[in-house]
């Protein structure tokens, strides 16, 4: 069952359990949002999406999770500027805060995800969220992605 959202094509808001299918859910939601808005699942806006909202839904399902409490997703197209914002919510603030795109090494098993959101994303960051907890955000180039 997919979680309430808003009208195709308007800003999506969606809460999403804090497990790693929450986050599977949450990417998937928002490549068929994209798909109403015209994006097939296939093109490179649709699949920088997914990767962008992957990471940061798993890193909060990861990292920022509160046993009882969902995450939030929010995406906003904001036509005029071409601009595609990602934002995910969690309820822990009191845990690792990212801070810059970590190296990558060829023989880790994790800390890839950041990179590929700097990589991806026009910028990218996390501001407090009140009362508790913090929200990672990521801006994506509609302009760029479409010419890959």
């Amino acid at each position: 069952m997919l979680p309430e959202t808003s009208a195709p094509g308007a800003d999506l808001t969606a809460q999403f359990p804090s497990t790693p299918r929450g986050a599977q859910l949450a990417r998937r939601h928002a490549v068929r949002w994209m798909e109403a808005l015209g994006h097939t699942p296939a093109s490179d806006v649709s699949c920088a999406l997914a990767l962008v909202v992957g990471e940061l839904a798993a890193n909060a399902v990861q990292h920022g999770r509160v046993p009882g409490r969902e995450f939030g997703l929010r995406l906003t197209l904001n036509r005029a500027a071409a601009l595609l914002r990602v934002e995910v919510d969690d309820a822990a603030s009191a845990k690792r805060l990212p801070t810059d795109a970590p190296s990558s090494y060829p023989e880790g098993e994790s800390g890839r995800g950041l990179l590929l959101v700097d990589v991806l994303a026009v910028r990218w960051g996390w501001v407090p969220r009140r009362p508790i907890g913090k929200t990672v955000w990521a801006e994506l180039s509609l302009e760029t992605l479409t010419r890959l």
